[in-house]
C-alpha cells in the first residue's frame, strides 16, 4: 500500500480517497508522496518512477469509471472551458483542473468525498490531465523546449480530497502555493479599486480605429444619460505598430493586424495632440498625458487603464527598432503543444508562423515593462490589461522551456507594476494556462473566459457558463473579470445579470450614444459605484457536475456572497456548446426546451459566515425579475422555471428573530440586480428594532413579518409601505452627497 495522508493506492491498485475508491488499475510506476506542513491532512503529489527522459512524456495513472467529473481545459491556447463526464475517455487534453465526485458507501450528497487533480509545475516542465480510450487518467508533461529534457517526476499531480467541494478546491490551491512557492493565493493579493466601478471599454466602440476624439465621445455619452463610468480601458489601437516591410498582413474579423510589431513605447499620432501621421511629437506633454489630464478632469474618472499584449504588441517588438535596440529583441517561431494543436486552429499562430515573434530578450524584459510603464504612469495611466499571455509557451525554446520563460516574464512584468502602478493596476488577459497561473504573486485580476463576441449568437450562454465554471479553478488564484458586454444587445440582461452575481469589475464597450440606461441602473448608482459581490461567483454544488449547456435539463445557478446576504443568478444556457468536431461555437438545439431548477437557502455555500450567531438556516428569498418575495424555512424547496436563454436574480437574506418577536431579513436595494449588495451593516436597533447601513439610492426594500411602527433614515421619519400578504416593506432613499455613502436606516416596532 501506497500512502499519503488520506489518499492511498491499496493493493489492489485502487486510489483511494478517504475510503472512497476514486481510480481502479492505477499503474505499478504511480508514486504517492504525502503533502508536507500547513495542517493540510487529506492531500498528496502523485508521480512517476524511472520516468525515460524525454520533453513530452505521457505516463497512464490509473481507470476513472462511472464517476462524475467536471474538469476545465484549454479548448483554445487561449482559454479554458469547461466540460462533463463520468469515465477517463471524457477527459480532454489539455485539462488543468478535475474534480471527482465518489461516495464512502450511500450515494448522497452528505457522504460525498470531492477528489481535485491539480496538475503543476516541476521545475522547467509542465503537467496537465487527459484521458485514453482505456479510460485511463493520463498525465502528460512537457517543457516545450526540444533540449530540456531531464526531469525528477515525483511531484506532477497535487490530489487533495473532502466533504465540501469549495474547501477542498482552496485547500488543495494553498498546498500547492506552499508547494512551488511561485504563486500566491487570490487572498493574498490587492485587488484594484477598479473593480468597484462602472467602466468603458473601447474595443467593440472602435476596435484599433479608436481615437482620442473617440474615448471622449464615448465617455461624454455614458456621462450624458446618467451612467458616467469611473474607468476606462483604452483597448488595443493607441500604440506605436507597423508591419515590417516583408510582413504578410493577418487581420480576422474587426481583430488587430497580427503582422504589426511594436517599433516605440509611446502612443501613436491619434493619442497626441494635433498629432499626424508619420509625425512623432517628442514633448510628453502633448502626448497620453494630454488626452488623460482632460478626461480624468472633465469626467471625473478614477482610473484609465491601456491594452498591450505581454509581448509588447501582437508581433512583438521589432528587432534592432530606433531607440529599443537595448530591449535586444529576436525573432522567434512558434512551436505549439500537440494538444493545443488538436482543439482549435489558431489564426494568430499562423501569422507568428509566417511573420515570426519579436521576442524581447528575457533578461531585458523588466527594462522595457518598467521603461513602457513608467512612461504610462507619468503620462497618468493607472494601470494595463495585459493580453496574449500565453503566447509565451510557444517560443520556450533555447529559452530553458515555457515553464521558465513564463516565469521569468512575469516577475518582471509583476515587479514594473509594483513599481509604477501603486493600485496593483493589471488586469491578465488570454493568460489560461498553468505556466502563468503558477508563476504569479501579485495579479490580481484575470479575464476567465473567451471573450464577449456580441455578433456570435452562440457564443452568449457558452459565455456565462465557462465563466462560471473557470472561476472554479482560476478564481483561487485572481478575481475573474467576465469581459465588457454592450448594454443594447438582444442578450444584455442576461449578461448584466450574470456580472452582477460575479463579483467582478462591471463595464460595457458600447459605441458611442447606443446604452440602454434602465439596464446600466441596474447595475449602477448615480455615484458610478456598483455592488460587488465579495468573492468569485461560482457554480452552486448541485450544479458542479452538471451540464448546463448541453444536457436539456439543468439549469445554471451562480451563487456569491455580500456583507449580510447571499445572491444567486440561475439561467438557462441550454442550447449551444463549442462543438468538437467544428472546433468553434454551436448552437445544437435551435428550440431548447424551458426548464425547472430547485433553488435552496443552502446554494449559498457561505451564507453562515454572514448570518450571525443563532440562525436556524431560514432565508428570504427577493426574486429580480418577479419582484416576490419568499420565506424559504431551512431545507425547503424553491422551484425555478426558465425559458431559454431567460435569468433570473435571487438575492438570499437569513431571517434574523428580533427580541420582539418580528422576523426581519433586510433585501437592499430591490432596483438592481444584486439588490444585497447595497445592505452594509445591521445591528441591533432601540426597543427591540433593527438598524441597517443602506449605500447607494432608490427604492429599499426588507421583509417583516409585522408591520414596523415606523421607519427612519439618518435619523428622520419617512413614509413606507408595507404588504400584509408577502410581508415585503419598501420606502424610497435619495441620493447622497457623497459618494459610498451609507443610509442609517432604523426599523422600529
Amino acid at each position: 500500500m501506497t500512502v499519503g495522508a488520506g489518499i492511498t493506492v491499496q493493493e489492489d491498485g485502487s486510489l483511494v480517497a478517504l475510503g472512497a475508491t476514486v481510480l481502479t488499475e492505477v499503474r505499478d510506476n504511480v508514486l504517492v508522496t504525502p503533502a508536507a506542513g500547513g495542517g493540510i491532512l487529506d492531500g498528496a503529489f502523485l508521480g512517476v518512477r524511472s520516468a525515460p527522459a524525454g520533453s513530452r512524456s505521457v505516463f497512464p495513472v490509473g481507470k476513472l469509471r462511472d464517476l462524475r467529473f467536471m474538469c476545465t481545459f484549454r479548448f483554445k491556447m487561449w482559454w479554458m472551458t469547461q466540460r462533463m463526464g463520468s469515465s477517463g475517455r471524457d477527459i480532454p487534453v489539455e485539462t488543468q483542473f478535475l474534480i471527482v465526485e465518489a461516495a464512502d458507501g450511500a450515494r448522497d450528497e452528505q457522504s460525498a468525498v470531492y477528489t481535485v487533480f491539480l496538475p503543476i509545475l516541476e521545475g522547467s516542465f509542465r503537467a496537465v490531465l487527459q484521458g485514453n480510450e482505456d479510460d485511463e487518467l493520463e498525465i502528460c508533461l512537457e517543457s516545450g523546449d526540444p533540449a530540456v529534457e531531464s526531469f525528477e517526476g515525483t511531484h506532477l499531480v497535487y490530489v487533495g480530497a473532502g466533504s465540501d467541494p469549495f474547501e477542498v478546491i482552496t485547500n488543495a490551491v494553498k498546498a500547492v502555493e506552499r508547494h512551488l512557492q511561485t504563486f500566491s493565493h487570490r487572498e493574498k493579493k490587492k485587488m484594484p479599486d477598479m473593480l468597484n466601478w462602472f467602466g468603458w471599454c473601447t474595443w467593440d466602440a472602435f476596435y484599433t480605429d479608436v481615437t482620442a476624439e473617440g474615448v471622449k465621445e464615448g465617455l461624454q455619452s455614458l456621462e450624458k444619460g446618467g451612467a458616467a463610468p469611473k474607468f476606462v480601458i483604452i483597448d488595443d489601437g493607441w500604440q506605436s505598430v507597423s508591419m515590417d516591410p516583408a510582413g504578410t498582413a493577418c487581420i480576422s474579423d474587426n481583430a488587430a493586424n497580427f503582422a504589426n510589431r511594436l517599433y516605440n513605447i509611446k502612443e501613436n499620432h491619434k493619442f497626441q495632440k494635433n498629432g499626424r501621421k508619420g509625425h512623432r511629437e517628442d514633448d510628453p506633454a502633448n502626448g497620453l498625458a494630454h488626452i488623460v489630464s482632460e478626461i480624468k478632469g472633465k469626467h471625473e474618472l478614477k482610473y484609465v487603464y491601456v491594452w498591450h499584449a505581454i509581448t509588447g504588441y501582437w508581433g512583438g517588438v521589432r528587432p534592432g527598432a530606433d531607440g529599443m535596440e537595448h530591449y535586444q529583441s529576436k525573432m522567434q517561431y512558434p512551436v505549439s503543444s500537440p494538444g493545443v494543436q488538436k482543439h482549435e486552429p489558431c489564426l494568430f499562430l499562423d501569422s507568428i508562423a509566417a511573420n515570426g515573434l519579436g521576442l524581447v530578450n528575457p533578461d531585458k524584459v523588466f527594462s522595457f515593462y518598467n521603461e513602457l510603464h513608467s512612461y504610462l504612469a507619468s503620462a497618468g495611466i493607472d494601470g494595463v490589461k495585459v493580453d496574449v499571455q500565453n503566447i509565451l509557451e510557444v517560443v520556450g525554446a533555447g529559452h530553458g522551456g515555457r515553464v521558465l520563460l513564463a516565469r521569468k516574464y512575469q516577475q518582471a512584468l509583476e515587479a514594473s507594476i509594483a513599481r509604477n502602478f501603486r493600485d496593483n493596476g493589471i488586469i491578465s488577459c488570454m493568460s489560461h494556462n498553468t505556466d502563468n497561473l503558477y508563476s504569479s504573486k501579485r495579479s490580481a485580476v484575470v479575464r476567465a473566459s473567451d471573450d464577449f463576441w456580441p455578433r456570435d449568437p452562440a457564443s452568449h450562454t457558452i459565455h456565462i457558463a465557462s465563466v462560471a465554471y473557470n472561476t472554479v479553478f482560476v478564481g483561487e488564484f485572481m478575481q475573474p473579470d467576465w469581459d465588457m458586454f454592450h448594454s443594447v444587445h438582444p442578450m444584455a440582461e442576461y449578461h448584466a445579470a450574470a456580472r452582477a452575481v460575479g463579483g467582478c469589475a462591471i463595464y460595457v464597450s458600447d459605441k458611442p450614444g447606443n446604452h440602454d440606461f434602465d439596464l446600466l441602473r441596474k447595475l449602477v448608482l448615480p455615484d458610478g459605484s456598483i455592488l460587488r459581490a465579495k468573492l468569485p461567483g461560482r457554480p452552486t454544488r448541485d450544479c458542479l457536475f452538471s451540464d448546463p449547456t448541453r444536457d436539456g435539463k439543468s439549469i445554471l445557478k451562480i451563487w456569491n456572497l455580500n456583507a449580510h446576504s447571499g445572491v444567486i443568478g440561475a439561467f438557462n444556457c441550454q442550447g449551444a456548446g463549442w462543438c468538437r468536431a467544428g472546433k468553434k461555437n454551436l448552437i445544437h438545439d435551435v428550440q431548447p426546451g424551458t426548464i425547472t431548477g430547485a433553488l435552496r437557502g443552502r446554494d449559498v455555500s457561505r451564507l453562515p459566515e454572514v448570518a450571525g450567531d443563532g440562525w436556524n438556516g431560514d432565508v428570504v428569498i427577493y426574486s429580480h425579475v418577479a419582484a416576490e418575495v419568499i420565506v424559504l424555512p431551512k431545507d425547503a424547496v424553491l422551484p425555478v422555471t426558465l425559458r431559454p436563454r431567460e435569468y433570473e436574480v435571487f438575492t438570499v437574506v437569513p431571517l434574523k428573530r428580533l427580541p420582539t418577536g418580528a422576523s426581519f431579513a433586510p433585501i437592499g436595494l430591490i432596483g438592481m440586480f444584486n439588490s444585497g449588495g447595497g445592505v452594509t451593516g445591521m445591528s441591533d436597533g432601540n426597543d427591540g428594532g433593527v438598524e441597517v447601513k443602506v449605500r447607494g439610492a432608490g427604492t429599499v426594500g426588507a421583509y417583516s413579518s409585522m408591520r414596523p411602527k415606523s421607519v427612519t433614515v439618518d435619523s428622520e421619519v419617512v413614509d413606507f409601505s408595507y404588504d400584509d400578504g408577502t410581508g415585503l416593506v419598501t420606502f424610497e432613499v435619495g441620493v447622497p452627497e457623497r459618494e459610498l455613502y451609507s443610509w442609517t436606516v432604523s426599523v422600529d416596532y
